[in-house]
């Protein structure tokens, strides 16, 4: 089992912050000596509210768009829950989109 996972989630800009602060907060983004590590990209995310949602933006059966950020760190296997509680509380979306992925390192090649 790798030791190591990459967390990567998308949020609005405007939240894009809060998030990377939180994870760093937590002791996730750690890299060498440095402390709150991440790296983003811009990019557009689309979909479509549907009935009984209760979208951070957009309209109910129309289909959306949003500027957001990916965000990526590192994560250590026994802060993986930590980093996931850390992303839903400052991530202002109903359903919070989180990708979690097996990082290798150089022994494990």
């Amino acid at each position: 089992m790798t030791k190591t996972v990459k967390i990567v989630t998308f949020v609005p800009e405007s939240h894009a912050e809060a998030v990377r602060r939180s994870l760093g907060d937590v002791g996730v983004g750690m890299i060498g000596d440095c402390t709150h590590c991440s790296f983003s990209v811009k990019g557009i995310g689309r979909f479509m509210p549907t009935e009984g949602t209760n979208p951070y933006c957009g309209e109910i059966g129309k289909t959306s768009e949003a500027i957001e950020e990916r965000i990526e760190v590192v994560c250590p296997w026994e802060k993986i829950k930590e980093a996931v509680k850390a992303v839903k509380e400052a991530h202002p979306y109903e359903e919070v989109p989180i990708d979690i992925h097996p990082v290798l390192s150089e022994d494990d090649i």
